[in-house]
């Protein structure tokens, strides 16, 4: 008879990955701790209890132990990798396992800031064509700063949260006045966030070649999107209320050490940035992540991070380098992915082409943007050690009309 832990090496939640998580269990309210074993949640709490790390594994978010550091991210990883593998170990951490069917996802971490980038060229040409039809689809700024805003911490929510149409003023071509109401283009961003640790002082900055000591995992990303709301806001000073109403993120925090064998070249850089932006190299990584969109349980899209312009060292140089202080629990997200083909942009706008190709479904449906009681659920893979897949957990959610 197997067990919990008797995975197979080929497993994309296995031991080489260990993605981080915070849970409740069944008839118990108190959220703590968790690392994902395959389809089993480990109770970090209970399982960490003699441990250098006990006070701070046993808090019910992430912040804590994201302040410690890459050390002890490290340590706590081989603790957990050693223990779960050692047979004389792993009876002890199997009686600490509760399957996931069994528990409720909470948000793993406290955010304490949020930016957005706009990190992936071919997104950002597809838009400035849209809107900008006849001019340059990129801003002259575009390619010598990784493009960002500031969004809002507060709604970022965890993956299964419905989302509640947002609700504002609009103002379309043919109106000759705004209107107020429900967003009627609402729309999705597939994205890769990173969470951040280690805090840092107001008037410091984190080197490219540091980023490292500072970026402790990823998970997927939904950065829900009301485009009327926003296009009619958005001018001078951009993205508002159109972004502020839910964000999307992963339960499940993949740690960076465990995509070591995910990394790839960054793509070529024209004109070459900044020196605070070039580093020494080592900062200069891209990711071979590819993800899929699935609207109502149909494939619509399959972005490839790797083809992103901005490392993600270099946008957490970017957001630093005027003095602005990290917190360990800071999240930034990548931007919408998309790639150069049409079926690989990950946002409704750039695969309907701002609604004048509308996508058919399945039940002969057709959509242009989101309606009520959709669900959009993106998940994705990446390369792990020795020929393994490292399996990012999904980020879903469900519209549910406006209030």
């Amino acid at each position: 008879m197997t067990g919990p832990l008797d995975l197979p090496a080929d497993h994309p939640f296995g031991l080489h990955h260990l993605p981080y998580g915070a849970i409740s269990t069944q008839g118990d309210d108190d959220v703590r701790l968790a690392v994902r074993v395959g389809d089993h949640a480990l109770d970090l709490r209970a399982a960490s209890a003699d441990t250098p790390w006990a006070q701070t594994l046993g808090t019910p978010t992430l912040n804590a132990f994201l302040e410690l550091g890459p050390q002890a991210w490290a340590d706590v990883r081989t603790w957990l990798q050693d223990g779960l593998s050692d047979p004389a170990r792993r009876g002890a951490m199997a009686a600490h396992l509760h399957p996931l069917d069994t528990v409720h996802a909470h948000l793993p971490l406290q955010v304490r800031d949020y930016v957005d980038f706009y990190a992936s060229e071919h997104h950002a040409t597809n838009v400035g064509r849209i809107f900008r039809p006849d001019g340059e689809p990129l801003t002259p700024n575009w390619k010598h700063l990784p493009i960002g805003y500031h969004g809002r911490s507060s709604t970022v929510v965890v993956s299964g949260t419905d989302v509640v149409r947002p609700t504002g003023q609009r103002k379309g071509k043919e109106d000759p006045a705004p209107v107020f109401g429900p967003s009627v283009r609402l729309d999705i961003e597939a994205e890769l966030g990173f969470v951040v640790g280690r805090s840092t002082l107001v008037g410091t900055r984190v080197d490219v070649d540091d980023a490292a000591d500072h970026l402790f995992g990823v998970a997927l990303f939904n950065d829900w999107s009301a485009r009327d709301i926003q296009a009619w806001e958005y001018v001078p000073l951009g993205p508002f209320l159109g972004k502020s109403f839910a964000s999307s993120l992963a339960a499940w925090i993949t740690p960076m050490a465990a995509l070591e064998a995910a990394r790839v070249p960054l793509g070529e850089q024209q004109p070459e940035p900044l020196p605070y932006l070039r580093g020494s190299g080592p900062g200069l990584f891209g990711l071979d992540i590819t993800m899929e969109v699935r609207l109502n349980g149909t494939v619509v899209s399959r972005p490839p991070y790797r083809s992103m312009y901005w490392s993600p060292a270099q946008m957490l140089a970017h957001l630093t380098v005027n003095g602005a202080a990290l917190s360990s629990g800071d999240l930034f997200a990548s931007g919408t992915v998309s790639g150069d083909d049409p079926a690989t942009r990950g946002s409704l706008l750039e695969l309907t082409w701002s609604g004048s190709q509308p996508l058919a479904l399945p039940d002969g449906s057709t959509r242009t943007f989101l309606e009520d009681g959709d669900t959009v659920t993106i998940t994705a893979t990446a390369p792990g050690p020795d020929g393994t897949v490292v399996g990012l957990a999904e980020v879903s959610g469900t519209i549910l009309p406006a209030r």
